[in-house]
């Protein structure tokens, strides 16, 4: 992969080298074929890829929803929540470089649906246990299918739309990765009204099928015919490093960060990670060329959608047990109250961040993404114990806002890096940033919430059995299913740990504020910097 230089050159025509099967709707079509049906069959192309990208992405938030039951059911402690949620994420991030590779060389179609496959796999399978270790496990089986399907949707969409069309079509794109996880809820809180939380792994199965379906039918097929040799180094180093860091994050508050296997999990990551930069340096056709981030616009893309989600998943993974467990909402309500988000971020997504795009260029637009994003989080950290709706939507909305002006001009930022040969790669880093951004996010703001929830839970424990004062100092769900079986002291414990909660949650969304703030800032330096570039150039 060579390394390219400028930023404004990089928006070139269709590669020859591209090879495209199944009748590419972007190229000139034959004598038969009409313009309008070349536009139809693209618009069939993106219906296809954002059903499959809105599975993937809602997969990661819908559980979320499900938490408080599968805790009551299977006693799943917080730190085994916190997996159940990360070990899809950890999984899904950690192969998305591979994955992107394995699209290029071997078809980005076939990757596709072979991702479905596994996917539903994974799901149908977990919607039939109810052990906690064998549903993490599962639910990184299905991450595997996940990583080897999202990559694919956005190089089909940037392969198959030309150049004039190919903006529109990567908002839409972002739209649905930023509000698929609205969908996600939506549907996991319908079911969880009406049935129980294995109906959300079955309709998940389901919903893998009928995208393999519209894939298999509509989706064209297309690799580099100069795609380079498989980095199964580089792979296994990029997965276990992140894996380790993640565990050690998540693992930290319940054992101690000086607990050994917690410092081990931080040496053993980040000692990989920087083994993958120096081993990726030397390699004459990287997984990923860390010298792609010299280009300022791949660099403040990658960046901007890390910070992003890392903020944002972790304020879902958050914020639906907030409503839950301290608001008292039905799985449903918690769901529908997520809905303006997704409207919001759709929205502006799809129309507000072009709008400002055009009018104050994409880099200045994703900063004030980031910035609008940060005040949601401010807003978002004045909520406790007793507050209404009407302070919840504000916060939210806002937040969604943020989100879906800065996503947009982000994503398109990395894709327009990179030329069409190397759309596997940009989809993969675009989609390696975000899932990274979420998994760490998770892990961070989680462990924030748990070690603020233990601290003030662990002092209010005494009288209780053994088992119970540990599970209580875990799981925010146990004491909430389970005060009326304490007596009059699981009551007074109950209230103490709803603040606990409150006071963990705040302090978490003041990390996600100020996250998105110095995103904002980073974001603003390298456009500065591009701009004294391009002016001494």
């Amino acid at each position: 992969m060579s390394t390219l230089t400028r930023t404004e050159t990089i928006a070139a025509p269709r590669s020859a080298h591209t090879r495209v099967r199944g009748g590419d709707p972007s190229t000139t079509p034959p004598p038969d074929v009409g313009p309008d049906d070349a536009v139809r069959q693209r618009r069939k192309v993106l219906l296809s890829m954002v059903f499959s990208l809105a599975l993937v992405v809602s997969a990661v938030a819908s559980l979320n929803l499900a938490l408080p039951e599968i805790a009551r059911d299977t006693g799943a402690s917080q730190t085994q929540q916190q997996w159940l949620v990360d070990g899809y994420a950890v999984v899904f991030a950690g192969l998305l470089l591979p994955a992107g590779a394995l699209g290029d060389r071997f078809g980005r179609r076939r990757m596709l649906i072979g991702g479905m496959l596994v996917f539903g796999l994974a799901y149908a399978l977990a919607a039939l246990t109810t052990d906690a270790g064998m549903l993490i496990a599962l639910r990184s089986l299905a991450g595997v299918g996940a990583a080897m399907t999202m990559p694919a949707t956005l190089s089909i969409i940037t392969t198959t739309f030309p150049p004039e069309e190919r903006t529109k079509a990567v908002g839409t794109w972002a739209g649905v990765a930023g509000g698929g996880a609205v969908i996600g809820l939506l549907l996991s809180g319908l079911l969880l009204e009406i049935g129980q939380w294995q109906w959300v792994f079955a309709a998940n199965a389901l919903w893998a099928g009928l995208a393999l379906v519209f894939a298999a039918r509509w989706a064209p097929e297309s690799r580099d015919e100069h795609a380079g040799s498989i980095d199964p180094v580089g792979g296994l180093l990029s997965a276990g490093g992140l894996s380790a860091a993640v565990f050690a994050t998540i693992e930290g508050p319940h054992r101690g960060w000086t607990d050994p296997l917690v410092v081990a999990g931080y040496t053993i990551g980040f000692t990989a990670l920087l083994a993958f930069v120096l081993w990726e340096r030397t390699r004459k056709q990287p997984l990923l060329d860390p010298r792609l981030f010299r280009l300022r616009g791949f660099a403040s893309g990658s960046l901007s959608i890390t910070l992003q989600f890392l903020a944002f998943f972790g304020f879902v993974f958050i914020g639906l047990q907030y409503l839950q467990l301290v608001l008292d909402y039905s799985p449903l309500q918690a769901a529908l109250a997520f809905v303006p988000m997704g409207v919001a971020i759709g929205a502006t997504s799809r129309r507000a961040a072009p709008h400002l795009a055009h009018k104050l260029g994409a880099s200045r637009t994703n900063t004030v993404g980031l910035a609008v994003a940060a005040v949601g989080f401010v807003l978002l950290a004045t909520l406790d114990a007793t507050s209404s709706y009407w302070q919840v939507l504000v916060g939210l909305i806002v937040l969604g806002a943020g989100m879906g002006i800065a996503t947009t001009p982000a994503t398109s930022a990395i894709v327009v890096s990179l030329p069409d040969t190397k759309q596997g790669v940009a989809s993969a880093v675009n989609d390696a940033a975000r899932e990274v951004g979420g998994a760490v996010g998770i892990a961070v703001l989680g462990s924030v919430l748990s070690s603020g929830y233990r601290g003030g839970v662990e002092t209010h424990t005494e009288g209780l059995p053994p088992e119970a004062a540990e599970r209580a100092s875990d799981s925010l769900a146990f004491v909430v299913h389970g005060a009326d079986r304490l007596g009059p002291a699981g009551q007074q414990l109950l209230g103490v740990a709803r603040e606990s909660f409150v006071s963990g949650m705040q302090t978490a969304m003041w990390v996600g504020a100020s996250v998105m703030a110095l995103g904002a800032v980073a974001v603003h330096v390298l456009h500065f910097g591009e701009q004294r570039h391009a002016e001494s150039s």
